[in-house]
C-alpha cells in the first residue's frame, strides 16, 4: 500500500492522497493544489475525510480551505500551528506574497493521539523544530511515517524560520523518530521518499551532531 504523490503548490510540495481501507474513502497530507488533488481524487473513485497537516507552512495549506468545503474533510493541524491557517504572518505567506485561503481546524493536535482516518490508524508524533506545531503521521501497520519538513532523505528540515529550533528539531528527529523500533518507509514534505533505516545509517546532519546512538 503507498500513497499517490503529487508535487504541488509554488514550492513542489510532496502532496499525499492514501487510500483507506474503507471503500472509497482516503485522506490527504499537505495539499497545496486542490484542481489536481481534486483531479486524482476523482479519476480514482475516491473522497476524503481528512486533511492532515504536517505543519502550518503556506506552501503545505494553499488547498485546504477548498478541500474542508467541498468533501467536508476533516482539517487536523497541531494546536501550535493553528493560526496558520487563517493568519498570513504565521503561515508566512506574508512573507513570501501569496494569500492562502482561511479556513479553521477541526481538529487540534496534541501529539500522542491516534487518528482513525479512512480507516487507517494514524498516530501522532509532535516533532518540533521546523516550526512549533510540527508533527509526523506514523502508520505502524503499513510502516509508513509523513514526516512533512522534519526529516528528507540525507538531509533535514530548516529550523531557521520562525517558531524553528535547530536544537528542537535534531532532538525529535534523534529521539522520537529515530527511537522508533524497526523500519518505516519516510515520505517528506519535500524531494524523494527514503527509509528510516538509511537515514539512521546515513544522514549526514544527524550523524554529526552529539553523541547519540540509535
Amino acid at each position: 500500500m503507498e500513497p499517490i504523490t503529487l508535487l504541488t503548490g509554488p514550492l513542489d510540495v510532496n502532496t499525499y492522497i492514501m487510500r483507506g481501507k474503507v471503500e472509497g474513502k482516503c485522506f490527504v497530507v499537505d495539499p497545496s493544489d486542490f484542481k489536481a488533488v481534486k483531479e486524482v481524487m476523482e479519476r480514482e473513485s475516491l473522497v476524503p475525510t481528512h486533511v492532515l497537516l504536517t505543519h502550518g507552512h503556506f506552501d503545505h495549506i494553499l488547498a485546504v480551505a477548498a478541500l474542508q468545503q467541498e468533501y467536508g474533510a476533516k482539517v487536523c493541524i497541531h494546536r501550535a500551528d493553528e493560526a496558520a491557517l487563517h493568519d498570513f504572518k504565521a503561515s508566512l505567506s506574508l512573507m513570501a506574497g501569496i494569500k492562502v485561503p482561511p479556513c479553521t481546524a477541526d481538529v487540534l493536535l496534541e501529539g500522542g493521539e491516534t487518528i482513525e482516518a479512512a480507516g487507517l490508524s494514524v498516530k501522532v508524533l509532535h516533532t518540533p523544530g521546523h516550526s512549533k506545531g510540527s508533527v509526523c503521521f506514523l502508520l505502524e501497520e503499513e510502516r509508513m511515517i509523513f514526516a512533512g519538513d522534519t526529516l528528507f532523505r540525507l538531509s533535514v528540515g530548516r529550523s531557521d524560520l520562525k517558531g524553528g529550533s535547530e536544537e528542537e528539531l535534531y532532538a525529535s528527529i534523534a529521539y522520537t523518530l529515530f527511537a522508533l523500533p524497526g523500519d518505516y518507509t519516510v515520505y517528506p514534505g519535500h524531494m524523494r521518499r527514503t527509509t528510516l533505516q538509511f537515514e539512521r545509517d546515513n544522514n549526514p546532519i544527524m550523524r554529526s551532531w552529539g553523541n547519540v546512538q540509535w
